[in-house]
């Protein structure tokens, strides 16, 4: 795999996204895709892929570099028509669902995924605790590391940033209560990785 061209918090956890990718990947959709670097990614792993964001502007830059397996659409992806239920193999979703309701945003997203198919979602929260104060100091070290071994060029300035209005325990309490059996782990680089598995069984 090529260097990336830049490096982030979200970056670094692209490659735990992509360990995530289910074998035999068909359909994979990628929501806010901001500039594509993840989605062209996913490429390598499933036979289509479909990005989506709502910024024009990260849709024009993803264009500019779009492998042939590769869709990008300027979308809202709770609303957006043309993304249908049940379709996708593996949906991702990188420092997104802290953009609207926690609920809405999950109710939409698994609603996307395929019967057998999985939903990974990185995610940001704000400390409440004390200990979620001491565990995001210990970051403080591994992020200035991983800035002077890899960091460089800059993202895109145009994708937007926002701030969680949800504290660590509230997203652990909501994520197990919305989506039973998933796989809630927090991260060192002020991140949490969560992962829901599609159990139905898909149609005759």
């Amino acid at each position: 795999m090529t260097p990336d061209p830049y490096w982030n918090h979200n970056v670094h956890y692209h490659r735990a996204v992509l360990a995530a990718v289910p074998d035999h990947c068909r359909t994979a959709l990628d929501v806010g895709c901001g500039d594509g670097l993840l989605a062209r990614k996913l490429a390598t792993r499933a036979r289509t892929v479909t990005g989506v964001d709502r910024s024009p502007e990260m849709i024009r830059l993803a264009r500019e570099q779009q492998p042939p397996n590769v869709t990008f659409l300027e979308a809202d992806y709770l609303q957006e028509p043309s993304l249908p239920a049940g379709t996708y193999d593996f949906v991702s979703a990188v420092a997104v669902v802290h953009h609207t309701r926690f609920e809405d945003a999950v109710d939409r997203l698994t609603r996307l995924v395929a019967p057998g198919g999985r939903l990974m979602i990185v995610g940001l929260a704000s400390n409440h605790t004390l200990i979620d104060w001491v565990v995001s100091g210990c970051g403080l070290p591994a992020s200035r590391f991983h800035a002077l071994l890899r960091g460089g060029k800059r993202a895109p300035a145009d994708m937007p940033t926002q701030d969680s209005g949800m504290h660590w325990g509230e997203v652990r309490a909501a994520a197990r209560r919305l989506l039973p059996g998933c796989r809630f782990r927090r991260r060192l680089l002020w991140r949490y990785t969560l992962v829901w598995d599609n159990t139905q069984e898909s149609g005759p």
